[in-house]
């Protein structure tokens, strides 16, 4: 994987998608459920991006087809990445501790995951 590059960018342009209910929706497409795991694709393409949402338990993902991608925290920073295909991330996270961030697809091709959320 290259070397991530960072910088900062003004928080109020997604203040409506910061305040409120905070979004649980982690993925594109829920492609199983059941009570020990959530499995999403999240697919994303060159432009698209997934507002800004809450990891609220464990999980990993894997980098299925690869591309680059820009994730904001709600501190007003910000990481771009070159994600390779297979390359595998882990997380742990709690109700009390979460993990917030958006994606987005700075890249020039699709660029897709799968992400399981283990549930207990």
């Amino acid at each position: 994987m290259a070397e991530p590059e960072s910088g900062k960018f003004d928080v109020d342009d997604f203040a409506a998608e910061l305040r409120g209910e905070p979004n649980r929706v982690v993925g594109t497409t829920v492609l199983l459920e059941n009570d020990r795991v959530r499995v999403w694709e999240i697919r994303l393409a060159p432009g698209e991006r997934a507002p800004f949402h809450q990891h609220t338990t464990t999980y990993f993902f894997v980098c299925v087809d690869p591309g680059r991608a820009r994730s904001r925290f709600p501190n007003g920073s910000y990481v771009d990445l070159d994600y390779t295909a297979g390359l595998t991330w882990f997380s742990e996270h709690s109700e009390t501790e979460p993990e917030i961030h958006d994606l987005e697809n700075v890249g020039e091709t699709i660029l897709r995951f799968t992400t399981v959320e283990l549930l207990r």
